[in-house]
């Protein structure tokens, strides 16, 4: 199962920089509140949200957005546990330069264990603050080659949209960004606050892409290279069929040794570990298509769907047909 937060929500910081993308921030603010006041609903607080989320600058004065719209924020750089860095217009050097405070900030909140996002062009505060170096990063695909160039110490991931290791979320744009905050309000709020913002945000994505594996980026933060690379081949081929005999012969191990390695590295047995795989995947598939259960089933490389659905409320604890039904209830 996905591992659970260090230390409950009370904070989310959302950075307004000169030429931040307006949309994009208040897109983050909206999706965290929402999340807030339901969480305090499921509290017992009323209409008092749990946590509060709130629009930091570096010298807590308001900011110029890219559309030329004077964006008022609730103060300065502060204390939080899940930072959001959406993605900006400018000169990232002359930004750097002109707020270097902003990279001490995110050095001592991640030293503090605090989640860190960014989207875009915000994953460049994570890489200049060094927070990123040997560690898979994605970005939006027209900053692929700056990004490259400047950041060459951080393993970027042109192939992903989204990516996480060790606190430090990417998201390659608008749509995986949404994604991400999903995610976290889950983890932090529960499945059931995370699906009822799914519904009041109109969180209704017409995907290019396969959501990325988030939660798994945790579990690769280790030295075992031949195991990250199996970690990396199961999620290109979580829906084949195989053998992990084979898998282990292929790169250099008995069964045994494997075995031991993949849960040393990982905390996870290998079966439970392309489990997840399988039911994170088909949980976005039932969240966002209207495909049978049956074909979901297929698709994520289970044959059997009553097997699949006996699998997934064992995940889950909920049937899929149950889980389906938590996004698409236009009720309370």
């Amino acid at each position: 199962m996905p591992f659970p937060p260090t230390k409950p929500l009370q904070r989310v910081c959302i950075l307004a920089i000169e030429g931040v993308f307006a949309s994009t921030l208040m897109q983050a603010k909206d999706f965290f509140h929402m999340a807030g006041l339901r969480h305090g609903r499921h509290q017992g607080l009323g209409l008092k949200p749990s946590f509060t989320t709130r629009l930091v600058s570096p010298d807590g004065q308001p900011v110029r957005s890219f559309s030329e719209v004077l964006v008022p924020v609730d103060g300065a750089l502060e204390d939080a546990e899940i930072i959001i860095l959406p993605p900006f217009w400018g000169d990232f050097q002359a930004l750097c330069q002109r707020h270097p405070q902003v990279l001490d900030w995110l050095r001592q909140q991640h030293a503090a264990g605090s989640v860190i996002c960014g989207e875009a062009m915000g994953v460049f505060w994570m890489a200049q603050a060094g927070l990123l170096d040997g560690k898979e990063a994605a970005t939006y695909w027209r900053f692929h080659r700056e990004f490259a160039e400047r950041f060459p110490r951080v393993l970027l991931n042109q192939e992903k949209h989204l990516s996480d290791a060790d606190n430090l979320y990417c998201a390659s744009g608008s749509a995986s960004a949404c994604d991400l905050y999903i995610h976290l309000i889950e983890q932090f709020c529960g499945a059931n606050v995370a699906q009822a913002v799914a519904r009041d945000i109109f969180y209704e994505i017409r995907r290019t892409y396969t959501p990325g594996r988030i939660g798994f980026g945790g579990q690769k933060l280790h030295q075992d290279l031949a195991i990250l690379q199996i970690q990396e081949w199961l999620e290109e081929h979580y829906a084949d069929k195989f053998r992990f005999e084979d898998v282990a012969r292929e790169h250099g191990m008995s069964i045994r040794n494997f075995m031991r390695r993949f849960q040393a590295a990982t905390g996870d047995k290998p079966l439970h570990y392309l489990q997840r795989l399988r039911i994170e995947t088909a949980k976005g598939l039932l969240s966002t298509t209207r495909k049978s259960i049956k074909t979901i089933s297929y698709e994520v490389g289970y044959d059997d769907a009553s097997f699949f659905a006996r699998l997934f409320r064992q995940h889950c604890g909920l049937s899929p047909n149950q889980y389906r039904r938590q996004f698409q209830h236009k009720g309370e």
